[in-house]
């Protein structure tokens, strides 16, 4: 059996953009590939202005939690992809890390949201033909 990839979406609150970039992951690659999301300062509940976007996309996030950053969240993964945590992420040799500059949607309109999303949609795309090109086809 082949190894599944793993990744791991790190923001500062995991309510809003890595919330988003799971969802897309969960959503585009299928079982192919594990997704797990963590926040340096976890919120105490998703952003609902991110939870609504993603449901103009028929992307239900509602039911995800915030959860904090462990070692083992990261060292079990084969790439972490930062959102905005800067220095608050642990390194760990042999893990991939892509830092993803995003603004952060934290108190903002679905408006200045949309915009977040739909790069965030492109940037998991790009990630899923990298990990699992037979997808991308």
């Amino acid at each position: 059996m082949p190894h599944k990839p793993s990744v791991l979406f790190i923001c500062v609150h995991n309510a809003g953009r890595s919330q988003m970039a799971a969802g897309f992951l969960s959503t585009l690659g299928g079982d192919r590939i594990e997704v797990r999301t963590a926040g340096t300062e976890p919120a105490a509940a998703l952003d609902p202005v991110a939870v609504a976007a993603m449901a103009e996309l028929d992307i239900d996030i509602s039911g995800n939690i915030p959860k904090p950053l462990t070692m083992d969240a990261v060292g079990l993964s084969d790439v972490v992809v930062t959102m905005g945590c800067g220095d608050a992420c642990p390194f760990f040799p042999g893990i991939s890390y892509r830092d993803w500059v995003l603004p952060d949607p934290s108190g903002q309109t679905i408006e200045v949201l949309r915009p977040v999303r739909d790069r965030i949609r492109i940037l998991v795309e790009n990630l899923i033909a990298e990990l699992v090109p037979a997808l991308a086809r």
